[in-house]
């Protein structure tokens, strides 16, 4: 039996359903991400397409292609971003865990292009750290 996570934007107007494991959590601190988010880091844990479903909001989703073959997608009302994919990667969704209203269930398990990182920020929580993509990712 799978595990059933809910999510949804900011504003409520989407909505989404994930039945299936989480693959590697990862924390990723790539200035992509940092602008995307707005913030040190982004909390990103890949799922599989075939599990993902909208709830709610398909006509809200907006999408931004940050580089060749990686569509970022996000809600076109609040801005909350929701998930990303890239071409290399059919079939997964690298889902923004922040969006989650059911819990993960666990902690991260790496923080990935540290060497990026923003200035004013130390990541110190004990989790691995690695210079850019760990091979597994």
């Amino acid at each position: 039996m799978s595990t059933v996570h809910r999510g949804s934007c900011l504003c409520g107007g989407v909505r989404y359903e994930y039945r299936g494991e989480i693959g590697l959590f990862t924390l990723c601190h790539c200035s992509q991400c940092r602008k995307a988010q707005g913030s040190a880091f982004v909390a990103v844990v890949p799922v599989a397409e075939d599990g993902f479903s909208l709830l709610q909001g398909a006509d809200l989703l907006k999408s931004y292609t940050s580089s060749p073959g990686k569509e970022r997608v996000f809600c076109g009302v609040c801005g909350s971003p929701l998930y990303s994919r890239h071409v290399g990667k059919p079939g997964v969704l690298r889902l923004r865990a922040g969006t989650l209203d059911t819990p993960v269930g666990r902690r991260p398990d790496a923080h990935i292009f540290v060497a990026s990182k923003a200035d004013w920020y130390e990541p110190s929580d004990g989790v691995a750290q690695f210079a850019e993509r760990p091979e597994t990712h």
